[in-house]
């Protein structure tokens, strides 16, 4: 299976509207990202900007909503603007993370993406760019770092041992 991860390019051109570039590819096993009950198999995936992750949280917490339950629901003052909240679902649904169906004169988005699906593709994007592809580099930085708990290390030392027995 191959991951390539997109970046969008040309910024608000009605042209370049859902153009990518290509960053990376990443080959593993025929893993699937799934959400909601609906899976998809070699879809080009796509790491959120920071504005569609904080919809994702949105959505990841209530579940599904409206554009209004999501202006709501983001806690923010003032509110992010509806329009701005539509246009990125629409661009969110293009790549893949959201989707939506008709609720009366509205539409009741969910997400299609977990939070596993984007914390994985994070940690590959991390891992590829900062750690040359190497995971070992990544564990010894983090394992490196004063900052890390006892309680951490006892959770990651519980990992490998798990890792092994598989």
């Amino acid at each position: 299976m191959t991951w390539d991860l997109l970046l969008p390019t040309g910024h608000g051109s009605k042209q370049a509207a859902g153009k990518t570039s290509k960053l990376l590819t990443l080959r593993g096993s025929s893993r699937t990202i799934s959400g909601m009950g609906k899976a998809r198999k070699n879809q080009k995936a796509a790491l959120p900007t920071p504005t569609e992750l904080r919809l994702l949280e949105i959505l990841w917490g209530i579940g599904k909503g409206t554009i209004d339950d999501i202006v709501k629901a983001s806690g923010e003052t003032p509110p992010p603007n509806y329009k701005t909240v539509q246009t990125l679902l629409r661009i969110m649904e293009r790549k893949g993370q959201v989707d939506h169906k008709p609720q009366g004169r509205a539409f009741l988005f969910r997400p299609i993406v977990g939070r596993g699906d984007v914390h994985r593709l994070s940690v590959r994007h991390v891992v590829t760019k900062y750690f040359t592809g190497s995971r070992t580099e990544l564990l010894m930085e983090l394992l490196s770092d004063e900052r890390i708990t006892r309680e951490e290390l006892r959770q990651l030392e519980s990992l490998i041992r798990s890792r092994r027995k598989e």
